[in-house]
């Protein structure tokens, strides 16, 4: 009998063991040649600011997400800005938000390579904790004039279990969209728009709420 009460408690935690960490993400932002520093406010601050929103707050505190941020430009400029953190509290998400939004800018003058963004982040995320989901959510405004071929470190990603999810953010007329989603995510992962860099603030917190949420009604996401 007590070896049956002690399989019977060993598998009600199991659940809870699982979801010790629902998602593991790294928000990789774009900060090359062609985002000035009033875009790379508007960004930064978005970002911030989307840490914020009720609904994100919810699903990081609840689902015990797992937060990075990195920013990328040119193949050889890649830096973690913000490593692995698991906000616990909404004292501590308030805290990693401010720290987000007063992060200095890590590259000037740099080129696009968002191949080696993505092997960065992949890099980064084999020291992730241990999480349910593992997500890269790349932004960026333009498409590659520096570094390797996209594809195969999106290949990588898909072998690694990793999901990819896109932001980009068109300016110019330029097809930013189209390339991220035939390049940049993964066959299950997503790609949302930003009208140019002052509607990032509305796409980054949707797409935070689309990442982090898994069952959510159209309404609420908006």
């Amino acid at each position: 009998m007590a070896r049956l009460l002690l399989l019977a408690l060993a598998c009600a935690l199991l659940p809870a063991i699982s979801r010790a960490c629902d998602t593991a993400l790294v928000l990789a932002m774009d900060v090359s040649n062609s985002v000035d520093e009033a875009e790379y406010r508007l960004q930064i601050d978005g970002l911030a600011d989307a840490l914020t929103d009720p609904v994100v707050i919810e699903a990081v505190i609840v689902g015990r997400v797992a937060l990075a941020v990195l920013q990328w430009s040119d193949a050889g400029q890649q830096v973690v800005v913000m490593d692995w953190t698991q906000p616990h509290d909404r004292a501590a998400l308030s805290g990693f938000a401010n720290r987000v939004r007063t992060t200095p800018r890590a590259f000037v003058m740099g080129g696009t390579a968002p191949a080696e963004a993505l092997h960065a982040a992949l890099l980064l995320m084999k020291r992730a904790p241990d999480c349910h989901r593992r997500v890269i959510d790349v932004s960026g405004d333009g498409t590659p004039n520096d570094g390797g071929d996209v594809g195969i470190a999106r290949r990588r990603a898909e072998a690694m279990n990793v999901t990819i999810n896109g932001l980009a953010i068109e300016s110019l007329g330029q097809a930013i969209t189209g390339f991220y989603k035939r390049h940049i995510a993964t066959r299950d992962g997503f790609v949302l728009t930003a009208r140019g860099h002052r509607d990032f603030p509305r796409a980054i917190r949707l797409k935070l709420r689309r990442e982090l949420v898994r069952v959510m009604g159209e309404t609420q996401a908006q």
